[in-house]
């Protein structure tokens, strides 16, 4: 009974949501990030969203990195432990986290791991959590969306105070932020939409010194 409901989550979640989701987060994402280079996508899972990114900005190159790779995937994926990403400081031009930091219990910690690697931004795709209603409407969507893979779900929404708190922990600067995405077909983009998606992109502070550092007078 628990594989059929499974199996019948997973086929109404592709039918009307997962194909138009994938082609609208990958032409977000392509207008959020502002030039060529070298992307890392945090969490891909099989690439299907990194694919569709790489079918609008040709002048990207991307892999991605998840804490399980799956047998087959659209971009080239590596493993790593959650934590600390297997590459050196300034490895990319761009980081793309695409509803990832709800699932983690310390989003700021992969934050600051997204600082450390990108050298020119950091664009995330999550969950905004603002009014009565946003708390359980996620819940029901991340339980409708991915509970039949076996997904963790902590459930760990975040209002706009607290991203900007984790932002800053993290050392990024909001430069964009865009909250109306059309994610989903009518009649379901009324009552899912309102807001509570987001699209930002950030900037390492890092980058600010190394781009323009600041220089002393002799005296």
């Amino acid at each position: 009974m628990q594989a059929r409901l499974k199996a019948l989550l997973n086929a109404s979640h592709d039918a009307a949501v997962l194909r138009r989701r994938v082609k609208v987060l990958a032409r977000a994402l392509a207008r959020a990030i502002p030039g060529p280079g070298r992307v890392l996508d945090i969490g891909c899972g099989d690439g299907q969203i990194a694919a569709g990114l790489l079918e609008q900005r040709p002048d990207l190159r991307l892999e991605g990195v998840d804490v399980l790779v799956r047998p087959q995937t659209r971009v080239p994926v590596a493993e790593y432990d959650g934590e600390t990403l297997p590459f050196s400081d300034n490895s990319f031009d761009y980081v793309t986290i695409v509803d990832v930091l709800h699932h983690t219990d310390s989003p700021v910690s992969v934050l600051r791991e997204a600082a450390r690697v990108a050298r020119q931004g950091v664009v995330i795709k999550d969950h905004l959590r603002e009014g009565l209603l946003a708390g359980p409407t996620l819940r029901l969507m991340d339980w409708v969306g991915n509970r039949g893979h076996g997904v963790r779900l902590p459930y760990n929404y975040l209002s706009l105070g607290e991203w900007e708190e984790a932002f800053d922990r993290a050392a990024l600067d909001r430069l964009t932020w865009v909250d109306r995405l059309d994610l989903y077909p009518q009649p379901l983009n009324w009552w899912f939409e309102r807001r509570l998606h987001f699209v930002t992109l950030l900037r390492p502070r890092a980058f600010l010194r190394d781009e323009y550092p600041v220089r002393g007078f002799n005296t």
